[in-house]
């Protein structure tokens, strides 16, 4: 890498990007975000929130964004499929979805893409549905309107989802709050798998769940990749629950990436000083693992 700087190509685009982080950028990319930056309007003036931020999400990758609230990540995520609100707005730098220049789409092209080509998980599926239609309709309700599926048809789609994240077929009939949390979560995910997307985005989607179950949908999410081939940006502050499903991870500090490799190497070899100090924060939980009963290496 002799060059300061490097070029990835999509079919006819040429993409600039610092090498400062070289194992943030994929070969055979899906999403390829260059130099973002998000910022926020205050009153004393606007708040770098995101600062030139670069990296690559690969076909069927699991890509982690990991850091402690307030970072960027979730600005991130929202800007993705600019789904950000003022005072938020981006301020510069380029977002490409598979040849797409997000950045320019019109809202119906925009309206397209969400959900059929990029779904979004996010951290309170409560928030994410419902509370006055049954399952069964807010299925329905999503594949109307973007597939033009009949009723029937849209319920034989959803009975099939359902299966998918183990979840009876017969509870379609039933409402959001008739469900414990982690099966909301599962339900969400079923949504946002209902047009074969190519990407999912999922902000802390297992924050406000118990280890068993977030465990469980992690491996969920992980058989559903292997078996559809969709890619995921997958957010969360916990590096070590992050470490177990995806294959890079890239961490933030202050809107701006410090540190991005395998998962392997940031869980066995974490070069920056931030990223050492977020694994300092769990040692019993990541020493446990590597450990057998007899309390030597595994």
């Amino acid at each position: 890498m002799g060059d300061d700087n490097q070029y990835h190509f999509y079919p006819g685009k040429a993409v600039m990007s610092e090498s400062k982080h070289p194992q943030a950028f994929h070969p055979e990319p899906i999403l390829q975000i260059r130099d973002l930056c998000v910022d926020y309007i205050t009153d004393n003036g606007d708040f770098n929130a995101v600062k030139s931020v670069s990296f690559d999400i690969g076909k069927g990758e699991i890509f982690g964004l990991a850091g402690e609230s307030g970072c960027g990540k979730s600005t991130i995520a929202f800007a993705i499929n600019r789904l950000h609100k003022a005072p938020a707005y981006i301020s510069g730098g380029q977002i490409w979805f598979k040849g797409k220049d997000i950045i320019r789409l019109s809202d119906e092209e925009l309206r397209v893409l969400r959900w059929s080509e990029i779904a979004m998980v996010f951290q309170s599926a409560m928030n994410s549905l419902n509370p006055v239609l049954t399952v069964q309709e807010q299925f329905a309700d999503v594949l109307r309107h973007h597939k033009g599926f009949s009723d029937a048809e849209a319920k034989e789609r959803a009975e099939k989802l359902l299966d998918l994240v183990n979840i009876p077929r017969e509870r379609l009939t039933e409402y959001p709050h008739q469900f414990s949390g982690g099966m909301r979560q599962r339900l969400v995910i079923a949504i946002a798998l209902s047009l074969n997307p190519e990407m999912i985005v999922m902000d802390e989607p297992t924050t406000a769940l118990d280890v068993v179950v977030q465990r469980e949908i992690l491996q969920q999410i992980y058989q559903l990749r292997e078996e559809f081939g969709f890619s995921v940006l997958f957010i969360t502050h916990d590096l070590a629950l992050m470490s177990q499903l995806c294959d890079r991870i890239a961490v933030m500090r202050h809107g701006e990436l410090v540190e991005v490799n395998t998962s392997k190497e940031i869980r066995n070899n974490p070069q920056h000083p931030y990223t050492q100090k977020l694994w300092a924060s769990f040692p019993n939980i990541h020493e446990a693992r590597h450990k057998n009963e007899q309390g030597e290496p595994v």
